[in-house]
């Protein structure tokens, strides 16, 4: 924020002194800020340290005009609390781990490896670094909001949606394996969504030829960090765990892809009861992308792209594979990771 808007005025909250004075007296953001000019750009890092200032922005936006950028790692606490959500004023932006279009000379095998958190996609000794943010910031984010009442429970729950990272959810079956309710297990990927530490792929359910499955996927928010949680280190090419990091990677992509280019058409993923699968639909059927971790694309990894063919027979298909030759194989096209990846960010899909 820093470097974007080097002239805007610059509040941090992580500033022990500057915190609590606001927390004593919100009313003097209101006092500092008043006689700026209109359109003045203010930036308040962590708002959610101090959340009642919420008021005294929305009052400096309808009375003084002034434009604000507010910034904090989860929005949770606000709206658990009630505070002032500043809406039809504010619309939220995410912000994401490093994509590739972002690093020069990208890696995949450190990105599959250590995930695309800058500290740990940089870092000499990632296993390092991960372990200690997993043990110590995500552990104590969940306990500084008082999300959970047994953090053993939840660290156990941690790990198992870890396994299932990329798998359709089971409450029953994950709350079995945590010793917790299903309801319990609902709760707690609420909560690693809403801290944006994990999200949820919906199924595409648009059909009325075949019945279809419904159950969304869990992935975390980096694949480093279900790497670490599995205590997965080096992954080999034609393992399965290379193939689930593999896809998770591509999934991460085209989410942060979504997002930044401000689409409105969602990513989904699509199976049939009779097993057939795609791994990523992009809006309305419109692109269908199987996400394959294979050195030579077979006509057997194209099922699944041709059974959802003939229901959606104007889609658009991809395969995305370590195979270095992009080529056509019937209707299917196979690119190469990294030309699909140079492609999303150039020219998209």
């Amino acid at each position: 924020m820093r470097q974007k808007f080097p002239n805007s005025i610059y509040i941090d909250l992580l500033d022990t002194t500057l915190k609590g004075r606001f927390s004593r007296r919100p009313s003097l953001l209101y006092e500092m800020l008043s006689d700026k000019e209109e359109k003045t750009l203010v930036i308040i890092d962590e708002i959610p340290e101090v959340p009642e200032l919420l008021n005294e922005v929305h009052r400096l936006m309808s009375e003084k005009g002034l434009v604000f950028i507010l910034c904090g790692s989860s929005a949770r606490k606000l709206k658990r609390k009630g505070y002032n959500t500043l809406g039809g004023r504010a619309y939220p932006v995410y912000l994401f781990p490093f994509v590739s279009a972002e690093i020069p000379n990208f890696d995949l095998q450190q990105a599959i490896n250590y995930g695309m958190l800058p500290p740990h996609y940089l870092a000499k000794n990632p296993h390092r670094r991960l372990s200690a943010y997993i043990d110590v910031y995500l552990k104590e984010e969940i306990k500084e909001e008082a999300l959970v009442r047994n953090l053993n429970n939840f660290q156990r729950f941690l790990e198992v949606a870890a396994l299932t990272d990329g798998e359709m959810i089971n409450n029953n079956n994950i709350a079995q394996d945590c010793g917790v309710s299903a309801n319990t297990v609902g709760n707690y990927f609420d909560i690693l969504e809403e801290t944006l530490l994990g999200f949820r792929v919906p199924a595409y359910t648009k059909t009325m030829k075949r019945r279809l499955v419904q159950a969304p996927r869990f992935y975390y928010f980096d694949i480093g960090v279900a790497n670490n949680l599995l205590h997965r280190k080096e992954l080999v090419r034609g393992t399965a765990e290379y193939g689930h990091a593999f896809e998770h990677l591509v999934i991460q992509e085209l989410r942060a892809w979504l997002s930044y280019k401000e689409s409105m058409e969602q990513l989904s993923y699509w199976r049939a009861y009779t097993g057939q699968e795609v791994d990523a639909v992009i809006g309305d059927a419109r692109v269908a992308i199987e996400i394959k971790s294979v050195e030579e694309v077979l006509p057997r990894h194209l099922k699944g792209l041709k059974t959802f063919a003939s229901d959606y027979p104007e889609s658009k298909l991809l395969i995305v594979s370590l195979y270095p030759i992009n080529r056509k194989m019937g209707d299917v096209e196979c690119i190469y990771i990294i030309d699909f990846f140079r492609r999303l960010w150039s020219e998209g899909i």
